[in-house]
Order: structure tokens, then sequence, then C-alpha cells
């Protein structure tokens, strides 16, 4: 095997997240195509500083339109659904996901076959409305017809077996439901669905090709798959052996990574400044993080206040081919301020004139993807 430099390995996981290095716009089609060649991108509800896609999306294509993602989802071109956690993913891997969709709801059970009339009434008032909100469930006056617990459990049922599709967003970024069949293209619905060894090798090679370089362990991270990393293993060695991943040592002596067959070992250093949500794909596996990265990544969201080091919703901030630092901020929309609580540098960095203008540009671009007029510091 050849062997890779813990910083060309560590330029390669970077380099293949696509961050853009200056401030620009995003169409899109190119909103589209990095959620493609990311993989899937990850959801989270915390609107401190904005929608956690939003900023992983605009920290690669830019400021793009606010509405794109819930358009994408009503053309059918990508769709959400579990992957890393509740993520969207290119509209052509929903066949990958289909033996998933046959599993219970991950967190209630056979919600569907222990009401199967509750499922039934839903299914026809989709059928007659949709897409349609939960909140149109909700009992509470304006047409609401059941009450909002049950109806809400059986529409993320119906969504997770694959029956319904979410079709969009609404105000609050809540879903829209709708059949699937009117939503997911039909050539990708009647598409055959792979065994699960070929389902294993397609989530393998789709990850490490979004990543850039990753360990068998992350890979599993990546999808969260159950099984450990002995579960794709087989896949991974048959993957090697027609040269599609290539297996590398590295010089630090940890754990073998894989990589794209032919890929260069030699990368450029990457040259973005950016800043990173807490969510974003390069910090998804920790360990690797920590280990190539030298970042110990903390998300203090879910401590009592006193308990945090860094802050509520702190961005890592990235700039060339190291994590230099960590920026507690918070969205002030009613005042059009992005506000800098605090920011840390990491250990052993030292602030300098360019770091202060690398991190300058980076707010700047980031209050221009949010939709902000300034920047407070």
């Amino acid at each position: 095997m050849r062997t890779i430099s813990s910083t060309a390995l560590r330029r390669l996981a970077i380099a293949a997240q696509g961050y853009s290095s200056r401030s620009r716009s995003g169409t899109k089609a190119e909103v589209e195509e990095t959620i493609r060649a990311l993989s899937c991108v990850q959801l989270d509800s915390i609107t401190a500083v904005e929608r956690s896609h939003r900023i992983a999306l605009g920290s690669r294509v830019g400021a793009y339109p606010r509405e794109t993602v819930s358009r994408l989802l009503g053309q059918g071109r990508i769709f959400e659904y579990w992957a890393h956690e509740a993520c969207l993913i290119p509209v052509e891997e929903w066949p990958l996901f289909r033996s998933v969709m046959r599993n219970h709801h991950p967190w209630r059970g056979d919600v569907i076959g222990e009401h199967p009339q509750l499922a039934e009434e839903v299914r026809a008032v989709v059928r007659e409305r949709g897409p349609i909100a939960s909140r149109d469930f909700d009992g509470k006056g304006g047409g609401g017809m059941w009450n909002w617990k049950p109806a809400k459990v059986m529409l993320e049922a119906l969504w997770n077996n694959g029956e319904l599709a979410i079709a969009g967003r609404v105000s609050g970024f809540q879903r829209l439901y709708d059949l699937a069949e009117r939503v997911i293209p039909r050539a990708v619905l009647e598409a055959p669905e792979p065994d699960g060894a070929t389902r294993l090798e397609e989530l393998t090679i789709r990850a490490v090709r979004a990543r850039g370089a990753l360990t068998e362990a992350g890979i599993v991270e990546h999808w969260r798959l159950r099984g450990g990393a002995a579960r794709i293993r087989p896949q991974v060695d048959a993957l090697v052996r027609q040269g599609l991943l290539e297996r590398l040592h590295v010089d630090d002596a940890g754990a073998d990574v894989l990589v794209p067959g032919g890929t260069e070992l030699d990368p450029a250093r990457p040259t973005a400044a950016v800043l990173l949500s807490p969510f974003d794909n390069l910090l998804w596996d920790r360990p690797f993080a920590r280990r190539v990265l030298g970042f110990d990544h903390v998300i203090e969201v879910y401590k009592r206040a006193h308990e945090r080091q860094y802050g509520y919703y702190v961005l890592p901030f990235l700039w060339r081919d190291r994590i230099v630092g960590r920026a507690d901020l918070k969205s002030e929309r009613g005042d059009g301020m992005l506000v800098v609580r605090a920011f840390h540098l990491e250990r052993g960095v030292r602030r300098s004139g360019a770091l202060d203008e690398a991190f300058e540009r980076a707010l700047d671009r980031l209050r221009h993807t949010i939709g902000l007029e300034r920047v407070q510091r």
C-alpha cells in the first residue's frame, strides 16, 4: 500500500468538501449539485444563527435564495430522509433507502399496524388535499381534523415507510407531506432495489467520494450503519480490488484510510476562510476530526449555560487547512445583525492581521448567506 502524510490527508479531506474561497451567489442548480457531491446534507432545527443546512450549503455555493431547497424537494430533485441524521439526499439515491423504509417508525414502533384506521384516514386526506402540513391536523380551528399527536406521528410513520415524501417546507420550516408518487419521479420509484451487498457497496463509495478520505469506521458513521466496520469490510475489499477505492497507510500510524482510486496524494493547500455549521459533513466523524484536523469538536447547545466552555451555538472557523478558532454567534434578525459574542482561538494558534482579515471575510460571507445587513463585533 502507498502511504499518505497526515498533512496531505488533512488537505484531501478539506478539499473534498468544496468550500468556496470567495463570496458569491449560488443558483438552484449549484445547490442541487452540491447536495449530490456531498451525498447528503444534515438538517437541524436550531435557528440561533441560521439553519444548519443553509450554513453548510452557503459555505460552498454562497448566498442562495431561501426557497431553493423547498423547491428542489417539491420538484423531486432531492428528497428528505434518514442518512447521517435527517438529511437532504439526491433523488436518484431513493432506491438505496427503500430497504430502510420497510422498517417501523424509529421511535414509535409499528404505528401503522397498531392504528390502521387512522393510517387510512391520513392517507385519504393527503391524497385529497396534499401537499399538506402537520398543522392541518392539529384540531385547533381552521379546518383541523384530529388531535395533533396521533395524526402527526402517523404522518411521520407514513413518511418513514416511503408512502409519503416531503414536498417542500413552509413558514417555520414545517414539512409538507404528499404521496411519494406525486413527488418522486416515476423512473426513480420504479428503479430496482439493490440487494444488501450492492447497497453497502454503493453507500461505501459514495461516502468516500464525498469525504475525500475515510476510515471504515468513518464510512459507517457517515450513514449511521448498524453492524460496525465489520459489516462493510467485504464491500470495501471488493471495491479496492476493482480499483474504485484505494487503501492507504498514514504516516501517523493510525488506522488505514480509504480514498477514491487514482487519488493524487500531494494535494494543494486549501485557501478557503469559512465558518462551518456545527453539523457540517467535515465534522461528522469526531475521532477522525481529532486525528486529522487536530480539532476536538464540541457541541454545547444541549448543555446548561454555566457548563459551556465556548458558547451556545459555536461555528468552527476553518482557515486554509486548519480549524483555527470557534465563533459564538447569534443572528439578531430584527436588527439585521450577525452578533459575534465571542471568538476563541485554538490552542497554539497566534492572532495575526492575516487571520483577523480572513475571519472578517468569513463573517461577511455568513452574514450575506443569512440575509443580514451587518456584523457586530
